[in-house]
């Protein structure tokens, strides 16, 4: 025993132990986060109970069983409820009952030994609105304009078919008020600054003027003519509604304006369910949140994110690889060097909350309050590039992580043998050409190596930005069809905050927990995907130069 101790293999197991324990509780917790965020889109059953609430009154609910949890008996009995003799823990049920608008909450916590019967009608329904989260009952009529058109058994596809149209009407209201009448609103906005621009210059222009008078003039007529055609659209999607029973059966209306989908999933197959939940997968990732993010989509902070982690990486490779090569490659090794090189160092481990308040103050207000002054007087006092926006975040980033891209740089450059330099300077190429065209190609699997850790760290980053750029919810993507295209003064949406803000500051937070986990999973995927690009990229760029290294 004492020689196999000796000998080290006990810690050549400990470590390998510790390593295995390490991948188990990383996949655990990747299982965890997939299981509770995918989860959340698979079309649940619905279930009507008769309950006895605490007053002791038997009522009708509709819902779906979220979670359970075991309670002490002798708690329950504290607070009022009269239950069956049984053992010193009871179950109770978190049951969302939906309705929002009426019952005042989403979900409500149901005693199981209270619930008297438990069935699954085919029948009922859920209705996916756009506003106060879902709905649960039974469909009464399909009604035109307050007429009904459909009652009994073909109610359910005429209601599909009005469904399907009214749906095909929303998107055409929305494509025009965020593209047409978005474009028609930059433009003026363009030529209001323009107007004001020649009035501060002071110099008489009266063709200018004329020309942006004429121009207002077109965009206006062209307004005029969309807005038409948006009120026409108005009226015939505002033409439909249904007529539905909740659990204390009283009969509500609801405008198919407001629907975005029903569905009964009692009454859906295995191909039917997985199609409804390939279809709110697909939603989830392209479309827009609602419902203060705790529906819908969240397409723009995935783009928000790979946009402002796409940027950060252009800005800090050729920074953080010039200064790399100067410190190792130019400056002549000694005591300033070296206090530099424990200065990067340091900064590697400064919080990232220190980066905010330093981007804020330097780059907000003392950069893009003189960007203002110099470059966009005319709008003034509004500020252009004087606010936190895509630009001073992703800077600001680039600052956070360009110590891991320098000292991952001169790693890389320190590994390439001496005889390769002495050997291309012996051929007749001057310094500089040995730099370019024999060392820096040989060490781009060090910078990759550098910018895959960068992308890690910046990608979820949440501290620094929620001073620099990011917002709950942004009104316009960074990038669209108006010059500039890329809007780097805009503020822009991150996953990292998405999941902050859904899960600590929602006001509903027992339907927003789902999305948390499914968003963590989403940010996890999106990472993973940059860096292995990056490795994918590295690995070829070190195939490439191996015979040189060797």
């Amino acid at each position: 025993m004492k020689a196999w101790f000796k000998s080290g293999a006990p810690w050549v197991w400990l470590t390998a132990g510790a390593v295995s324990i390490s991948i188990i509780m990383v996949v655990g917790l990747l299982l965890l986060i997939a299981v509770k965020g995918l989860e959340h889109f698979w079309p649940a059953q619905v279930a009507e109970i008769h309950y006895t609430q605490q007053d002791g009154e038997r009522v009708r609910l509709i819902g779906e069983v979220v979670s359970q949890e075991q309670v002490p008996r002798q708690r329950l009995l504290d607070r009022g409820y009269t239950l069956p003799e049984g053992s010193a823990s009871v179950t109770r049920s978190l049951f969302k009952v939906g309705n929002r608008d009426f019952f005042g909450a989403d979900f409500l916590w149901v005693v199981t030994p209270l619930i008297h019967d438990t069935h699954y009608p085919k029948e009922l329904m859920v209705i996916e609105r756009r506003e106060w989260g879902d709905f649960y009952g039974y469909l009464k009529s399909v009604k035109e304009q307050d007429r009904v058109v459909a009652v009994g058994k073909n109610t359910w596809r005429v209601l599909q078919q009005r469904m399907a149209r009214a749906n095909e009407l929303y998107a055409r209201i929305k494509a025009i008020e965020e593209d047409d009448i978005g474009a028609i609103n930059y433009k003026l906005e363009q030529l209001r600054l323009r107007r004001r621009a020649l009035e501060l210059e002071g110099e008489p222009a009266p063709q200018a003027y004329a020309e942006i008078e004429v121009r207002e003039a077109e965009l206006q007529r062209n307004y005029a003519t969309i807005q038409k055609e948006l009120n026409e659209l108005y009226q015939q999607i505002r033409r439909d509604s249904l007529t539905a029973e909740m659990a204390d059966g009283q009969v509500v209306e609801i405008p198919l304006e407001k629907v975005v989908r029903a569905y009964r999933p009692n009454g859906m197959g295995i191909g039917e369910k997985s199609r409804f939940y390939a279809t709110k997968l697909t939603e989830f990732v392209t479309e827009d949140p609602r419902e203060a993010n705790t529906e819908g989509g969240i397409f723009p902070a995935i783009f928000g994110t790979v946009m402002m982690v796409l940027i950060m990486s252009v800005i800090v490779t050729p920074f953080g690889v010039v200064a790399a090569v100067y410190l190792r490659e130019y400056a002549q090794q000694g005591l300033l060097i070296r206090i530099i090189r424990i200065a990067v160092n340091n900064l590697a481990g400064v919080p990232s909350i220190v980066y905010g308040v330093f981007g804020l103050g330097f780059f907000v207000y003392f950069l893009g309050g003189n960007v203002d002054r110099w470059f966009f007087p005319e709008a003034l006092p509004a500020p252009t590039f004087g606010t936190p926006g895509l630009l001073w975040a992703s800077l600001t980033l680039a600052i956070l992580t360009m110590p891991v891209v320098i000292v991952a740089t001169e790693e890389g450059l320190s590994r390439i043998p001496r005889s390769i330099r002495e050997g291309s300077l012996a051929l007749g190429a001057t310094r500089a050409e040995t730099l370019w065209r024999t060392v820096l190609p040989m060490a781009v699997p060090a910078m990759m190596t550098g910018l895959i850790l960068a992308v890690a760290r910046a990608a979820g980053e949440v501290a620094p930005l929620m001073m620099v750029g990011v917002v709950k919810l942004a009104p316009s993507l960074p990038l669209d069809g108006n010059f500039p295209f890329l809007h780097l003064d805009r503020k822009f949406m991150h996953l990292g905050f998405h999941i902050y803000d859904v899960g600590f500051q929602s006001p509903n937070v027992e339907a927003a927990r789902p999305l948390v986990y499914a968003t963590a999973l989403l940010l996890v995927l999106i990472i993973v995907a940059l860096n292995l690009a990056a490795i994918m990229i590295r690995n070829r760029l070190r195939e490439k130069y191996r015979a040189a290294e060797t």
